[in-house]
Order: structure tokens, then sequence, then C-alpha cells
């Protein structure tokens, strides 16, 4: 069976520079927001070209903090896609504030701006922009929008490690940037963690208190918060990874590519890839009409995949609570009962991606080809 991911062959090939990265941590005493930390805070900003970086205990954690720091919270709405991870979400509403979804780009599944621009109200906050599977949103267009009606842009780039727009790395674009370090992430831990990214001082030295029960120095409050605190043997394993992870990421689109060459001409639809956008592909996502079918045969072929996600957040029995139904966001409902991830990941073997390929094309012998999304034409 091709498996869709195997983190032991990237734990394999670096095992003995992890253990020792560890084991210093282990003997130093210091275990959660000690040196360790810091310095991987510093090495992952500067990779992503910010001035801050602020590391805590999850991805989904990053986009609260990150909303709660620039003071947004009950009253506020919240402009999200609802093609997304839940998680997005969750972290808009355990601010208190309210999430408004909004439909997606047909093409590349990322928030659709003029939705965007429909959807700002008096009481809209701010803009969380989702790179999802790896490929960034239209940035520039984001960034005029929300300057010109003084809103919070987050990015929510906890696929996108890596990823650029027009030649800079995500993450650095918005007010702030937004990481998890899952550990199926291009950059992925051996447990969880997340870190934020900001060029604004203020909103650092906030974080930095909100991230630690809101202290501003041992045993003095500043602020209401939990504890978010990220530790130092996953800063430790992750400062190894840091430096591998352009090349990591130069696999995935190598990959991508024979992929696009192999299964060019199935009836399916392969990513697509904008001029201004440098994906990192943390999932290589296809769209097949009689995706059930098509996955049985793919199972039957040997070759695992995952539906990423086949149930957008405005129709999570969780968010039902926000009032919206089935039709609401039709390009997303679309997208949702398509989509499929196939195995990619930097160490697949020659014989896995021609057993990927093969399993494809086996697997969609007679199927439909793709259908257009809602209200557009073929």
């Amino acid at each position: 069976m091709v498996p869709l991911v195997d983190l032991t062959r990237q734990f394999r090939a670096l095992r003995p520079q992890l253990e020792k990265a560890a084991l210093a941590v282990m003997a130093s005493g210091r275990y959660i927001l000690g040196p360790t930390v810091e310095a991987f805070e510093a090495q992952f900003a500067q990779y992503v070209g910010a001035r801050h970086g602020i590391a805590v205990s999850s991805g989904t954690e990053a986009i609260r903090l990150s909303l709660v720091a620039a003071r947004v919270g009950q009253g506020d709405e919240v402009i999200a896609p609802a093609f997304t991870a839940v998680p997005t979400v969750a972290a808009i509403l355990a601010t208190g504030a309210r999430p408004v979804l909004v439909d997606i780009d047909p093409k590349t599944y990322t928030i659709d701006v003029d939705q965007v621009r429909a959807a700002i109200g008096p009481r809209t906050a701010a803009i969380v922009a989702v790179h999802l599977y790896g490929h960034p949103a239209d940035m520039r267009r984001l960034q005029e929008l929300a300057n010109s009606r003084s809103l919070l842009l987050v990015e929510d780039a906890c696929q996108a490690h890596g990823s650029t727009y027009e030649g800079q790395r995500v993450g650095g674009l918005g007010h702030l940037g937004c990481f998890s370090f899952y550990p199926t992430k291009n950059l992925g831990a051996m447990g969880d963690g997340g870190m934020v990214v900001t060029n604004d001082d203020s909103l650092a030295r906030r974080l930095r208190m909100l991230r630690n029960h809101g202290q501003r120095y041992r045993f003095h409050h500043s602020y209401h918060s939990l504890n978010s605190r990220f530790d130092d043997l996953q800063a430790a394993i992750l400062s190894v990874k840091l430096p591998h992870l352009d090349a990591w990421n130069e696999r995935r689109r190598q990959l991508a590519q024979r992929y696009r060459q192999e299964l060019a001409e199935g009836p399916l639809a392969l990513p697509v890839e904008e001029p201004w956008a440098g994906h990192n592909y943390h999932l290589f996502v296809v769209r097949v009409e009689d995706r059930d079918d098509f996955r049985f045969r793919l199972q039957q072929m040997g070759v695992e995949s995952d539906v990423h996600y086949p149930t957008p957040v405005h129709l999570q029995p969780a968010y039902w609570r926000l009032g919206y139904r089935q039709g609401d966001l039709p390009v997303s409902e679309w997208a949702a009962q398509r989509v499929v991830t196939l195995p990619l990941f930097p160490e697949m073997t020659e014989e896995e991606i021609q057993a990927v390929v093969s399993g494809v094309r086996a697997a969609l012998a007679g199927s439909r080809p793709p259908q257009p999304p809602p209200g557009r034409g073929g």
C-alpha cells in the first residue's frame, strides 16, 4: 500500500541530529520557553522574513491569540472561508467574535476576495486568509482591501510553510501570520505546536504575555489568559528540520509536476498554481466526480487517499448556530463533494510514484469529466 504520508522515513534520515538535539535539551533542564525555543523563534521568523516569532502550543492557538492580541473579541465579526480545516473557525469563535463565512475561488480553493469585500460590515474587525493546501491566497488584493477598510489581516499559513506570494514567503504578508507544527505539516514537530510571526512590536509583546497566562514578568499578570506555551524539545526538533524545509518543498514540487505530466489526460482536475504563487504542495488535491467509487477503486489498487475536507465548516453540526444552510456557499459545497488528496511526500520512492499514477489511471476508468462549479460555464 502506498501511504498518504510516512513520517518514519524523515525520522530515519535525521535520527542522529534529532537525538543529539533532544538529548541536549533534556540535559539542560530547560524544557518550556527556554533558550531552545527562543533560538527557534528567531530562526523561523528570519526564514519567513518577519521581525518577531512567538511560539505557541498549536496552530489553532496561533490564530486565536493573534486575534486576542489585536483586541478582536465580543461584538466583532471576522471574515474567513467556509472551506478550511475547522480549527480556523474554532479559533475565531474562541475569542468571542462571530465568524462570517464566505465562499472560495474555485481554482485555488482559497478565499474569494470579492466575497470578502461584499461581506464587510460595520462590525467587521478582521479577515483570516487561509493558504489552503499550501497555495497562497491572493494577498495583494486582500492587503489592499484590509488597508482601505482599516481591518486586521491574519494569515492562516498552517499548511503553507515556505509557500510564496510574488516571491515573498507567506506569513509575513499580513499583520500576523499563523503556523502549525503538527507532525504531518511540511515542517512538523513530534508533537503539537504553532508559531505567530509579525512585524508589529506591540503585538509581539502582547502575544508573549498572552501565551503565558498574561504574565508581563513572573507572577505579575497584565492580561487574563491561559497556558499556550511551547516546549524546548519540540523547538529542538524543528531547529534540526528547518534547514531542510526548502529542499523538501522543492522535492514536493517535483513530485507534483510528475503527477501533472502523468495524469494530464485523465478525467480529473489537477491542482492549479497561479502565476504569482509558489505552492508548497503540503497536500496534492485533485477533483473527481463519483469520489467514493474512485477512492474505493484506488484502495483496491493499493493506493491510500484522503479527503480534505468532506464537509465545509458552515455545514458542520458544531457550527449550525452560525445560521448557514445548505446552498449558502455553493462553491465550498461543490469542492467538498469532489476533492481527493493523493500521496505526496518528499521521501516517496519511484516505485510508489508509479504505483500512484497507475492506480489513479485505473481508478478513473469510465469516470465522468470534472464538472464546473455552480454558476460557471465549462
